[in-house]
Parts: structure tokens; C-alpha cells; sequence
């Protein structure tokens, strides 16, 4: 049998039992595993990890663990580069995009009014989400751990808040993405781009009213839905400004009731 003491850092206590929140722990096994499965096996996510330090040395996810290990896991840095020194950090993507599962649907309309690529559709299974995942290198967003276990899935991130203002901050702080917001770039119904179009060339599919009050129109290149600045426009900015203008607050404070 094997003693491991395992301490796990920051939001990665999220997973942990209370009893081993914050605090060096020791864990049995009873014959050696890989260092991903004993992470796993705490409740721990593969892709939430980005450093994991064996008796000070950094190791990968096939590592085999001995006896008397002592185990540091860390979540993704904010201000710290450990590029060259994380052997399980997987590599960065080309570009940005999501694909969510069918519990997120509102954060997806969300991503979308902020221009970024995101899949979603309500009947997605677990298995086309991972393969999606990985296929399309594609950041999965999930509050599924089990879904995020899958060895496929190489970049995701477990959303810990409910309401989906702050989701879409959670969202944009853990990836830094405040600086790439697009807004009205994207349809939020089927997640198409969209693109500046000629009054004159769909007249014929705008109300009489509207095309009296308003000269600028957008379509989206998959679906056809035509957009323009009505109402709806001022309450989507004041959506997007209330997302990008703060810090997602801290998700143990919102626990608390803070």
C-alpha cells in the first residue's frame, strides 16, 4: 500500500471534501497510479490542473506514484507564467472558442452577444461534447466534473457560479478575455457571424417601421436572422458593460453570502 500526502491550492479546494479543503491530506492507494487518476479520484478535474509538483519536482500526467510522495496541485496561475516548468499544462489553443453543455444555455447566448465562438444545443451528450472538445479544440464549460474527467478533454473549465452575469464574468476573467469582447458580432441564436448588410437588399424582410427609423442592418451568415439597433439594443449594452466593467466577485464570498 502507498501513503501520499496530497495539498491541493486555491479554487481547486472547490472539489474537495471539507475535511480536505486548504490542508496537507494523506491518501492511500493500494497499488501504484497514474498521477491523473489519484488527482481524479479526489474529485478533481484534469483540466482545472496546471502545475503538479512531486517532492518539489515538476511531473506529467502519467507519472506513477510511489510511496511517501508528497504532492503539490495547482490551478491555472493569473499572474504567474509556468510555462517550461508545468509538464501538464496542456498546449495554448489557435483561437478561443467554447463549446458548453445543455446546462449553460443562457451563458452561451451570453458568450455569443460578447462575440465569442460558442456551441451549444440542448441535446448534446456527454460524448459529443468531449469529442467536440478535442476535434474542434474547443474550451469545454461544464458544472460536470465527471464530463471534464474524460481523457479526451484537454481544455475546460468547471463554471462554479449559477446566475449567468456572473458565469460570463467568471468566464472572461479565468481565460483574460476582456480585452477580445466583440459585441453584436455574433448571432446569439445559432452563434453565426454577422455582417453588415445593405438596407435596400432585404427590404422586403423588415417591418415598414422599422426600415423608416433605421439605416443600419447586420445578418447572420448561417441562419439569415436580421438584426438592427432597436429597443433591444440599449438593454444587450448595458448587459455587456455590466459583465466587462468588474471583477467576477470571489466564488468563496459568494458562498458565503458576502
Amino acid at each position: 500500500m502507498q501513503r501520499l500526502v496530497f495539498r491541493f491550492y486555491a479554487e481547486l479546494n472547490d472539489f474537495l471534501s471539507p475535511e480536505r479543503k486548504q490542508t496537507a491530506f494523506t491518501h492511500r492507494l493500494n497499488e501504484p497510479a497514474s498521477i491523473k487518476d489519484a488527482i481524479e479520484a479526489l474529485g478533481v478535474p484534469h483540466p482545472e490542473v496546471e502545475l503538479i509538483l512531486v517532492n518539489g519536482e515538476s511531473v506529467g500526467f502519467d507519472y506513477l506514484t510511489q510511496d511517501g510522495d508528497r504532492i503539490s496541485v495547482y490551478p491555472h496561475f493569473k499572474t504567474l507564467e509556468v510555462e517550461g516548468t508545468s509538464l501538464v499544462r496542456p498546449a495554448p489553443l489557435p483561437q478561443i472558442k467554447f463549446v458548453l453543455d445543455v446546462h449553460l444555455g443562457k451563458l452561451a447566448t451570453y458568450l455569443r452577444l460578447l462575440g465569442f465562438d460558442t456551441l451549444y444545443r440542448n441535446d448534446y451528450g456527454d460524448e459529443a461534447l468531449a469529442q467536440i472538445s478535442s476535434q474542434q479544440q474547443r474550451i469545454l464549460l461544464t458544472q460536470d466534473r465527471g464530463l471534464l474527467k474524460r481523457s479526451m478533454v484537454t481544455h475546460g473549465y468547471i463554471v462554479r457560479f449559477h446566475a449567468p452575469e456572473q458565469q460570463a464574468k467568471e468566464v472572461l476573467d479565468r481565460f483574460h478575455l476582456h480585452d477580445a469582447v466583440a459585441p453584436l458580432e455574433r448571432c446569439p441564436r445559432c452563434n453565426g457571424p454577422l455582417i453588415a448588410v445593405d438596407k435596400a437588399a432585404i427590404g422586403d424582410r423588415i417591418p415598414p417601421l422599422t426600415r423608416l427609423h433605421y439605416d443600419e442592418f447586420s445578418r447572420c451568415q448561417s441562419c439569415g436572422q436580421i438584426y438592427w439597433k432597436g429597443a433591444h439594443y440599449d438593454r444587450i449594452q448595458q448587459l455587456v458593460d455590466r459583465v466587462t466593467s468588474s471583477a467576477v466577485p470571489s466564488i468563496q464570498a459568494s458562498k458565503n453570502g458576502a
